[in-house]
């Protein structure tokens, strides 16, 4: 028995529904589902791991929050498929000076493979010296580019990723892990700085060597907690803010 085996993991001291939860999660994460999947019913799923149909129901009702899943009326329940829409309402968090959501467009510079900074190996858990995806790109609002963004991806996670450079991007990075590679993005955490503009990005934004910007780190994990990517955004907040909701 491995340790998403359902009868494997009722043993332990979380309340069922929550060990029911972190069964499904792996399995999502471990690809038994794939995106856009139906699961088994709550019946079915009840009775292969032997508790109620009210404690799935709980389970799914998590995973639904987690964004993991989408319930269907009548239709059933799916793994949760990413889309450019959803992934920008879920992820991007600059909007307009009257807090009207923006949606950016990208154009990829460069995409090259470099080998991980300490600093980078200890942000997506991984050793040093470990190859990178690198991929430079700026995002634009308003047809104004206004962020300068890298994007680093263990090469182990997805050796075949692959970005044009010098043409606009027709999908967002998450929607192509999940699409090309199995790969879900199911939360993020994000640092913020103030940071100076160097003459690249400066260039690159149509600013003043110096001009302050505001930089977002974020690492985004899977479905299984596992780091994927690390992106260092810098923004030019003259006509954008960021906007978290905090719960």
């Amino acid at each position: 028995m491995d340790e998403s085996t359902p009868r494997s993991l009722l043993t332990g001291y979380q309340p069922l529904y929550a060990q029911v939860k972190d069964s499904l999660v792996k399995r999502i994460g471990s690809g038994s589902w794939k995106p856009g999947e139906m699961l088994p019913s709550e019946t079915e799923l009840a009775a292969e791991y032997q508790v109620s149909q009210g404690t799935v129901r709980k389970a799914l009702m998590a995973l639904e929050a987690d964004r993991l899943i989408v319930r269907r009326q009548g239709r059933g329940t799916y793994v949760a498929r990413h889309s450019r829409d959803e992934t920008l309402f879920q992820f991007f968090r600059i909007v307009d000076l009257d807090n009207q959501r923006l949606a950016p467009t990208s154009c990829v510079l460069s995409h090259r493979k470099q080998r991980a900074s300490n600093e980078q190996a200890a942000r997506l858990n991984i050793e040093p010296g470990s190859m990178l995806h690198a991929i430079i790109r700026v995002r634009s609002l308003d047809q104004a580019p206004a962020i300068f963004e890298r994007v680093f991806v263990p090469v182990a996670l997805m050796p075949d990723l692959r970005v044009q450079a010098n043409e606009v991007m027709e999908e967002e990075m998450y929607v192509i892990y999940q699409e090309i590679f199995g790969i879900s993005i199911a939360r993020a955490s994000e640092r913020i700085a103030a940071v100076s503009a160097t003459s690249e990005e400066a260039k690159l934004l149509n600013l003043n060597t110096g001009a302050p910007l505001l930089e977002i780190m974020r690492i985004a994990y899977d479905v299984n907690a596992r780091a994927v990517e690390l992106r260092i955004s810098r923004c030019n907040t003259d006509h954008a803010r960021y906007a978290a909701e905090v719960n």
